[in-house]
């Protein structure tokens, strides 16, 4: 099993909507970064647990618990011209883009960035560092045991 760190903006998708719908598969369309697309596709796997992080948003942070339920699959936003993620390049033949499927674990308290910052262990989260902003991170065992047992 391996740690990730997913961000989502909560008026598209947030924690309340997997939490509403505690038993529904969500598809976690919309990445549109080869290096996080790559974390779905070669890494990730079901069982994988998650950090659901709100991002873009006037309070961010870790917002709930998510689990991989799918394996990668090509995200089926590209193909829709209606939406945002629409990628015209991409076909069904030959997808640009893999997403994953998730499910709801359980909401938390936020735990902001400000907050993680307060603990040492943490410090060396992917999402800590100057510059990232890449949607989908690793956490590593010890961080995520530390968070499970001290913060969440």
């Amino acid at each position: 099993m391996a740690y990730w760190l997913m961000k989502s903006e909560p008026d598209e998708v947030g924690i309340d909507h997997l939490a509403a719908n505690p038993e529904r598969v969500f598809e976690w369309t919309g990445v549109r970064n080869y290096q996080a697309r790559n974390f779905m596709r070669d890494q990730m796997q079901p069982g994988d647990q998650l950090l659901f992080w709100h991002s873009s948003c006037p309070q961010p942070g870790i917002a709930g618990i998510a689990e991989v339920v799918g394996a990668a699959h090509a995200d089926s936003s590209q193909f829709d011209p209606a939406s945002p993620y629409f990628d015209p390049k991409s076909s069904p033949e030959q997808p640009r883009w893999q997403c994953v499927d998730v499910r709801f674990v359980r909401k938390t308290a936020l735990l902001s960035p400000a907050a993680l910052r307060q603990h040492p262990a943490l410090l060396e989260m992917t999402v800590l560092q100057r510059g990232n902003r890449l949607s989908i991170t690793p956490v590593t065992p010890q961080q995520w045991h530390y968070l499970m047992e001290n913060l969440l």
